[in-house]
């Protein structure tokens, strides 16, 4: 997948301190507004993806927060929406949440998942790469951040 303009690296937690979840806005946003490559469609809002488990984790559903998006506004108050509709995150559960997609791919349920993207994606040989969010930034065009343990 190429890198898209609007779209944010899923480690960004700028949106209400949680990783992907201000992707999952641009995605949205992308998509309502046309601009969403055909690549990032078979992901979609899927409840097994990441959308679909960040959503799972807030309580809310991916349609609920897609009709929210598409009402518009700011990160801030869809965040604020989001949050008063599901799961308002303690510092404690928003860590867990980060660390958690963080590390998902690595000896784990995603680990075959990852390991057919690298195969398809042509970047197999990367060691560095053994997260799904690692694998998303460099099929994006953009280097993993070094992993801590």
């Amino acid at each position: 997948m190429p890198a898209v303009e609007g779209l944010r690296s899923p480690y960004d937690k700028s949106a209400g301190g949680l990783r992907h979840l201000g992707r999952m806005f641009d995605k949205m946003r992308l998509k309502q507004a046309g601009k969403l490559p055909p690549d990032f469609e078979r992901n979609y809002g899927l409840s097994f993806g990441l959308d679909g488990i960040l959503c799972g984790f807030l309580g809310v559903k991916f349609e609920d927060i897609e009709a929210r998006v598409q009402a518009g506004g700011a990160d801030a108050e869809i965040v604020e929406w989001v949050f008063s509709h599901g799961l308002r995150p303690s510092k404690t559960q928003a860590v867990v949440w980060n660390e958690y997609i963080r590390k998902l791919g690595w000896n784990d349920r995603g680990s075959a998942v990852l390991a057919k993207a690298k195969a398809e994606g042509g970047y197999a040989d990367r060691h560095d790469v053994v997260t799904i969010l690692d694998g998303i930034e460099v099929s994006e065009g953009r280097e993993p951040p070094a992993q801590r343990s």
